[in-house]
């Protein structure tokens, strides 16, 4: 199954040169069939650029996340602890076989919806399941 996963562009682009292979998540979806992430690149971009299928989803405590993911995570300790703030726990999305696409996409013209302020549940190219 697949999502469409909202994410800055600053951190689209170091998923695409390799040093982001972890995708933070402070909540994540709850379909464990999920194992392809298209990805939308927030604004200014806002467009579908890519996507990549999820090799492992790890959770646990914010220093043991962190001390697991650190060296492919493609932020600062610092970012990684503010932007967990307020929780004791995180998810890490493990990237593996990124593509990017040749054409960026408009996510209303092409899928049909809007942008998602998290994820959006796809059942195929032009259909939502579910929208959180």
């Amino acid at each position: 199954m697949k999502i469409i996963l909202s994410i800055k562009p600053v951190f689209v682009e170091r998923i695409f040169k390799g040093t982001k292979r972890f995708e933070f998540r402070r909540a994540i979806f709850k379909n464990p069939d999920v194992d392809k992430v298209i990805i939308y690149a927030s604004a200014p971009v806002s467009k579908v650029v890519g996507e990549f299928e999820i090799k492992n989803i790890l959770k646990d405590e914010l220093n043991t996340l962190w001390a697991e993911t650190k060296e492919y995570s493609g932020i600062s300790k610092d970012f990684f602890f503010q932007y967990f703030s307020g929780k004791s726990e995180g998810y890490a999305l493990e990237i593996k076989k990124v593509l990017r696409y040749k054409k960026q996409l408009c996510i209303k013209k092409e899928f049909g919806l809007l942008p998602p302020q998290s994820f959006i549940y796809l059942k195929d190219k032009r259909t939502c399941a579910q929208q959180e």
